[in-house]
């Protein structure tokens, strides 16, 4: 009779295991079907409806860079520049070689004329890029005319 019992327990034990394990391979794809419907809503320019999805998704995946650097977009276009910076900040967290991340952070360094922040970006930029290289003579330039006009 006791080990019946052991017998049950197990299989009982195995059904658990087996369901948990069901429900960790679901989040993951629902993370992705998150991602995925609102980077369709955002090129629809939905943008307050994929923002929703994209925070879901951050929600099953908070290590998801894609998903604050999407949201860094959305802030961008709501001009909300806090959120925006939080949100790339974030992203380049997670994910320090994201050139996009650290070009839309450059744009808005240089605005606020943050200099050394945007030297440090730049290095950084031109460390990591692939295909943003050709912004690199573009920021720098902007750089070199900034730094002329404070010499004035």
């Amino acid at each position: 009779d006791k080990k019946n019992l052991e017998i049950k327990n197990m299989k009982l034990l195995i059904k658990l295991i087996t369901s948990i394990f069901f429900l960790l391979i679901s989040c993951g794809n629902a993370n992705e079907n998150y991602f995925n419907e609102a980077k369709e809503l955002f090129k629809k320019e939905k943008y307050e409806d994929s923002k929703f999805l994209f925070q879901r998704s951050i929600v099953f995946n908070p290590k998801h860079s894609k998903s604050y650097l999407y949201l860094a977009k959305i802030f961008n276009i709501e001009k909300n520049e806090n959120e925006v910076i939080k949100n790339l900040n974030t992203t380049l967290l997670l994910e320090p070689d994201n050139e996009e991340a650290t070009y839309l952070l450059i744009e808005i360094e240089l605005k606020r004329s943050n200099f050394s922040r945007v030297k440090k970006l730049r290095n950084d930029l031109k460390s990591i890029c692939e295909e943003l290289c050709v912004k690199l003579s573009s920021i720098n330039k902007r750089l070199d005319d900034i730094e002329a006009k404070n010499e004035l």
